[in-house]
């Protein structure tokens, strides 16, 4: 009896699991469906979680929950979510549903006629929601409840240009309901601390146009200034009771503005363009900023050249089309032009003091840019300067050398206390210190403004504070700060792994708070909850730090009492990687996300000792349904010696015994990236990873080493061997092995084409083939000269063109097209910003004439890589066919086989297989 009643046990098991589905492969469409969690917010409280989870393409949703993961609401398309401060409702937009814009847009609908956003109102604690039809704008307070402010679209108004509409402004009382209605408005803003919202209306038949002062407390409404004319930069002081714009109200054609100031009185002018204070030729920008500071005794404002007038005696097609390049001018004309239109916007900081009705121009031609110091209630503030040393830039990049100056706020004269810095300087909270990171000599350093003393604060010697790793031939970047104490006491500095408690003037040695990184291989760094602007960190606060171990790739939180002498202690450590924690502004409560290659990163509740898991969504359910595949850390020695570490990627029934087709895809080093989810994703520029491994394939992501002047040849010592040690491994498919790169990724595969005849296939994106041509050309994204990469950043020559031009011609895959024996996949798209589109025509052509099996894809609308879904979506279905024909014998897809000719262009996709 006991034994039948064992086979019926197992007989009912066996039944059990036959009755699970079998896993399918991942397709792309699947993928479009991908949720990715894209928004998280947590109520001030900390009784409510809000998230949205978003497809690729389709409608997001919109969710609330308690911390104990029991869900309050859901809603369909919901965007830009906001808590209350007081945590009682939550704000969002809901937008139309992506179907009934598609099918109206299929019928020609005019873009007037389509549904618009709504505004929802939703009480959390009533589980009620209101919907407001045609919204425009809203905004939320950050540190007052009770109302919010919004604007809806005219439906019925017929102008085209959006900016030019002024539709009316509401004002929604939470609590009770009632609204105020506001005709015309152009432009509102909200206190940060107290219940006021100003606006700028133009007025109706009943209103008086204007810039109006709403106290919601006292529910009164002032009127500013009632006057019609152009108003801009409508700005009120955190407090709600001091306001300040720009106003004309001329009827001048070219508008001349005034600045106004009001703090509860009637409204003054503080100043205009007949202030002598203001640079000759010069006027009040349009295009500035105002701001107050924090002690609200100072308003700054933005002033600017006046722009020359067009000669309007000529013809536009009389004046001519030119660009004249310079040999010594600051930047490229092609750099310039990029910046036109941000430069014809650009002004220059002034200021008024209240008190005194004082204006001083702070900041002129000269600097690059400038900095308040303690928002703007210091007697100074800090600038920079780049002009002297522009020109080099062109071939140098960064760190840009600069001047540093402290400008007087109340006579505007500058002091250079420093020149030829190759830093860009910042200053502590409390305004104490000026303080930069040295890019020559690897050094932190300070500036003591009341003394004028300057203090080298590290060497490398005792903390080694620059990039360990730095593997270009240019000056070594820093690991940051962490922040600064209260009062300025110390300044909290990075190296590869601890964290450093230094003194700014040097007068005591540095600690090494964190103790172990260094010997644990953890790279410790601080976590700030909510941190006020311009505060230090207190001393004697515990604090929140994550950990990355470089050994085992895994993450972990520890708490760190910053006033003991002791190591951080383990609050949570699992073979995960951890996403940066959030946390309510006044409760414990913290979300969080875990990851690894099979482990979704859904949002986890916790609290600050991390003692019980919540997982609080469930934003990809259907992984379950689809063969996946695991991640593991692999090594093997490169041609020179050296010991390295890739990742690869195996289907999840992967079978030691069998033989699989591998593809190789890379960019520099991603091993430490081990546990990262790697989000479903029709790529831009790269494989998916959970695609391949679900259909069969391994991938290798191996680390590479680069030794100056021979980027392509470290390539090719560091990934080949890791290729040959994988193939004694018995697993590989040694005659169809493929390779996928982008951009840098993509000329290394090119490189590799023309010294091994190892890959059945390799796709090259946004590839440089020709070094040469390159390193005169243009950046277009922005106008910069190339010539920087290639002597010291990513390309890694180190010298220029004249100084090693053999160097030039041996890592240029162009000139050596003629021993590829491997079929190419190039992928280039004409408007590319960054690598210039004639280096994919150099590639494809060279392939051509030499009749080698290649093709290119060039996406019209695209830049640097696809930027649109549906062509990132393509580029995966071709990328997808080529692999799957030249590494498992697939049919070859028509596109490949007969091409598509432009007559046929838009209309055959050319994705059936030809037998």
């Amino acid at each position: 009896m006991k034994n039948f009643f064992l086979l019926l046990v197992l007989v009912i098991s066996s039944a059990s699991l036959s009755a699970q589905p079998e896993k399918r492969p991942l397709t792309f469409e699947e993928i479009l469906k991908w949720n990715r969690i894209t928004e998280s917010h947590l109520s001030n409280n900390g009784k409510y979680i809000a998230w949205k989870e978003e497809p690729w393409k389709g409608d997001a949703t919109l969710k609330i929950s308690t911390p104990d993961a029991k869900e309050i609401a859901s809603f369909n398309c919901g965007n830009k979510a906001q808590f209350t401060a007081d945590s009682k409702f939550l704000i969002f937009t809901e937008v139309p549903e992506a179907d009934t814009i598609r099918a109206l847009k299929l019928k020609k609908t005019k873009k007037e006629d389509l549904p618009q956003n709504k505004l929802v109102v939703f009480n959390v604690g009533e589980n009620k929601s209101e919907k407001i039809e045609n919204l425009k704008s809203v905004k939320v307070p950050e540190e007052w409840s009770g109302w919010i402010a919004y604007q809806t679209k005219d439906p019925n108004d017929s102008t085209k240009n959006e900016k030019d509409k002024n539709n009316p402004l509401y004002i929604k009382d939470l609590n009770t309901g009632s609204i105020k209605t506001y005709p015309a408005v152009s432009s509102y803003e909200l206190a940060k601390d107290q219940p006021f919202i100003s606006f700028i209306s133009e007025g109706d038949s009943t209103f008086t146009a204007g810039v109006y002062l709403v106290d919601l407390k006292a529910d009164k409404v002032s009127a500013i200034i009632e006057a019609e004319g152009k108003f801009k930069q409508l700005c009120i002081a955190d407090s709600g009771e001091q306001l300040a714009f720009l106003a004309d109200t001329t009827d001048a054609e070219k508008p001349s503005f005034a600045l106004y100031y009001w703090n509860g009185e009637n409204e003054a002018i503080v100043t205009d363009n007949s202030n002598k204070a203001i640079p000759e030729n010069w006027e009040i920008s349009e295009n500035g900023n105002l701001s107050f500071s924090d002690n609200g005794e100072r308003l700054f404002f933005g002033t600017a050249p006046k722009i020359p007038e067009k000669d309007t005696t000529k013809l536009e097609e009389e004046i001519p089309a030119l660009d004249v390049w310079t040999w010594n001018e600051e930047q490229l004309q092609t750099v310039q032009l990029n910046n036109r239109e941000k430069d014809l916007k650009k002004s220059y900081l002034a200021v008024v003091h209240l008190d005194a009705q004082k204006t001083v121009q702070l900041e002129t031609e000269l600097f690059s840019g400038i900095r308040k110091i303690q928002n703007g209630d210091a007697d100074q503030l800090l600038t920079y300067s780049n002009r002297p040393y522009a020109v080099q830039t062109m071939w140098e990049g960064g760190p840009y050398h600069n001047d540093f100056y402290l400008v007087d706020i109340h006579s505007g004269e500058a002091e250079k206390i420093k020149t030829d810095c190759r830093a860009t300087p910042s200053v502590s909270p409390k305004g104490k210190f000026v303080y930069w990171y040295n890019a020559i000599d690897t050094t932190w350093n300070t500036y003591d403004v009341a003394s004028g003393k300057e203090y080298q604060i590290t060497d490398p010697v005792t903390i080694q504070t620059a990039d360990e790793l730095n593997d270009v031939p240019n000056l070594p970047g820093s690991y940051r700060t962490a922040g600064w104490l209260l009062n300025d006491e110390a300044i909290l500095i990075y190296d590869r792994y601890d964290i450093w408690k230094v003194d700014p003037t040097n007068s005591v040695d540095p600690v090494n708070l964190t103790k172990d990184g260094r010997s644990e291989k953890i790279n410790y760094r601080l976590v700030r909850f909510n941190p006020e602007p311009n505060t230090g960190i207190d001393p004697e606060e515990t604090v929140l730090l994550t950990g990355h171990n470089e050994v085992s790739r895994a993450d972990a939180y520890f708490a760190f009492d910053l006033s003991k002498n002791k190591a951080p202690e383990v609050l949570f450590s699992q073979n995960y990687r951890l996403g940066r924690p959030e946390k309510a502004k006044e409760d414990d409560l913290i979300i969080f996300t875990k990851e690894d290659f099979e482990t979704y990163p859904n949002l986890i509740a916790t609290d600050l000792r991390f003692k019980k898991e919540v997982q609080i969504s469930d934003a990809a359910p259907q992984q379950n349904e689809f063969k996946w595949g695991t991640a593991e850390l692999v090594t093997w020695r490169s041609l020179d010696g050296l010991v390295l570490e890739g990742t690869l990627h195996k289907p999840e029934d992967f079978d030691p015994g069998k033989k699989y087709p591998m593809i190789v895809n890379f960019y520099e080093k991603s091993s430490q990236n081990l546990l990262s989810y790697r989000m479903p994703e029709n790529h831009r520029s790269t494989i998916d990873y959970h695609y391949y491994t679900s259909h069969g394939y391994i991938i290798f992501n191996p680390d590479v080493y680069y030794k100056e002047g021979y980027p392509g040849e470290s390539a090719f010592n560091c990934v080949m061997p890791g290729i040959t040690a994988l193939i004694d491994k018995g697993f590989v498919d040694e005659e169809h092995i493929g390779a996928q790169g982008h951009s840098w990724g993509g000329y290394q595969v090119a490189y590799l084409a023309t010294r091994t005849n190892m890959f059945a296939a390799i796709e090259s994106g946004a590839p440089v083939v020709n070094m040469f041509s390159a390193y005169g050309g243009i950046r277009w994204g922005s106008g910069l000269n190339r010539s920087f990469q290639y002597e010291h950043t990513q390309s890694r020559i180190g010298k220029s063109i004249w100084e090693a031009p053999l160097r030039y011609l041996e890592n240029s895959p162009l000139f050596t097209l003629d021993k590829i024996n491997t079929p190419i996949l190039i992928m280039h798209n004409y408007d590319d910003g960054a690598v210039p589109w004639y280096q994919g025509i150099e590639f494809f052509i060279g392939l051509r004439r030499l009749q080698k099996p290649s093709w290119m894809l060039n996406y019209n609308e695209a830049d640097h890589w696809p930027t649109k879904l549906r062509d990132m979506h393509d580029f995966q279905i071709r990328m997808a066919h080529f692999f799957d024909h030249y590494l498992k014998g697939a049919p070859m897809p028509k596109w490949m086989n007969e091409g598509i000719p432009a007559t046929n262009k838009g209309v055959d996709m050319g994705y059936e297989l030809v037998e």
